[in-house]
């Protein structure tokens, strides 16, 4: 789906030499921090929502202060006693698209978002970050964590939906666990989201690197029902009262599907170890949306889910960018010429060096003049034509996962920056 995702920095994949000890920072349990996020084109804010604690905690337990990719926003948490940094992690939002709109330019609006961070045992200091374009900061909130503080809701313990594990390699303390929610499926129609489910994870773990890697990977199913059956169509005017409330029409284009309800999103999950989301919603139409480590949410029941929910899945847990591009957007906004984009498969060429250039043959033309063969996932070289943009953005194949639903495969620098994340999350 087309997103604007407006954030751009270098991609870097950090290992401090210190790390920190999971055990001697944080307790085995989840923070859950619920933000609002809020503005418009001229002045952004944060605001602190709501805390709260869950058992157990299912993220990383290494590499707690190190960034694999910078994202559109940060989270840093610092130790008041020691003032080192004792966790971090990036973003995208849903908020930070709809900057890019025509409407942010005439109202401002406010957008949920949650995060799970591991839980302090002693007193932290939380910094939130938001980025422009160009990777400058555009809003912050700093605030502290007392982990004895009374206001903190403790989250109950059972999972308060049916459930079944699709595919369990280990503990959540060892695994990257996914978690797949049911959107506009009824109860009586919890069978057929079981159905959909598997074939979500089965197209998932059909794809390099996903399937040379899947005994790192968890997956659990999750019956959230719904009171009607199917999602929102606003441009029919056909409203259906859904779990999520996720609706096509997003920022007013027909295909963007996504949910604004964050909070109840992770609502849903509590009780059920999770690190990245899957919404799967009940429809035949055509549609789907993507967000770094926030959710992706794909229709289910039209020929092209299976593709979809791979591309999606993408945006979502690797940071991917769309490298499809449209043949009258020559500047695009999402990508400045001058700025290096963070996600990995595309670039402006302005550090080409932190991208694939590693990984071609000596002497490819840059750009590469070989013209573009569709289905083409393999030959290597710099390929004009990415992130929306006809001009000044590159991809690195002819075709990818990433740039249309025809592709039977992830390009290999995709492949690559998907192996980096599972393995920056398992080791």
């Amino acid at each position: 789906m087309k997103k604007s995702l407006t954030i751009l920095s270098f991609f870097i994949f950090v290992i401090t030499v210190s790390g920190q000890d999971f055990d001697t920072y944080f307790q085995d349990t989840t923070l859950r921090v619920d933000y609002l996020f809020s503005g418009n084109i001229k002045q952004q804010k944060i605001s602190l929502d709501h805390l709260s604690s869950i058992p157990c905690w299912a993220g990383r337990r290494h590499n707690l202060d190190a960034l694999p990719l910078e994202g559109n926003g940060q989270i840093t948490m610092r130790d008041i006693a020691t003032e080192e940094i004792i966790y971090r992690m990036s973003f995208s939002s849903l908020f930070q698209e709809w900057l890019t709109t025509d409407e942010a330019k005439r109202l401002s609006k406010g957008f949920e978002n949650t995060f799970t961070l591991p839980y302090p045992r002693r007193t932290a200091e939380i910094c939130v970050t938001l980025t422009d374009n160009r990777g400058k900061i555009a809003a912050s909130l700093t605030h502290l964590i007392d982990p004895a503080d009374i206001l903190i809701e403790k989250k109950q313990k059972s999972p308060s939906h049916p459930f079944k594990y699709l595919l369990k390699n280990g503990s959540y303390k060892d695994c990257i666990d996914i978690a797949i929610l049911a959107e506009g499926y009824t109860a009586a129609e919890t069978e057929l989201f079981y159905k959909d489910a598997r074939i979500a994870c089965d197209n998932l773990f059909s794809h390099e690197p996903f399937s040379k890697m899947k005994k790192r990977f968890n997956v659990i199913a999750v019956a959230s029902a719904s009171d009607n059956s199917g999602v929102s169509t606003p441009r029919h005017n056909d409203w259906r009262n859904t779990v999520f409330g996720s609706h096509f029409d997003t920022f007013y284009s027909p295909r963007y599907l996504t949910t604004k309800n964050v909070k109840t999103v992770h609502d849903i999950l509590t009780g059920i170890p999770y690190e990245h989301i899957v919404i799967l919603a009940n429809t035949d139409v055509y549609g789907g949306g993507g967000i770094y480590n926030a959710f992706t949410l794909t229709s289910t029941h039209h020929d092209q889910f299976g593709p979809v929910i791979v591309h999606e899945f993408g945006h979502s847990f690797g940071g991917l960018a769309d490298e499809y591009f449209y043949e009258n957007d020559i500047f695009s906004e999402s990508y400045p010429n001058d700025t290096e984009p963070w996600e990995q498969n595309i670039t402006t060429l302005v550090d080409f060096g932190s991208k694939w250039k590693d990984m071609l043959a000596p002497g490819t033309p840059i750009p590469d003049k070989y013209t573009p063969k569709n289905g083409d996932c393999r030959t290597l070289g710099i390929y004009e034509g990415a992130g929306y943009s006809a001009k000044g953005v590159y991809r690195s194949t002819p075709d990818c996962r990433m740039k249309s639903n025809e592709a039977r495969e992830f390009c290999p620098v995709c492949r690559r920056a998907l192996e980096r994340l599972i393995l920056f999350y398992t080791e």
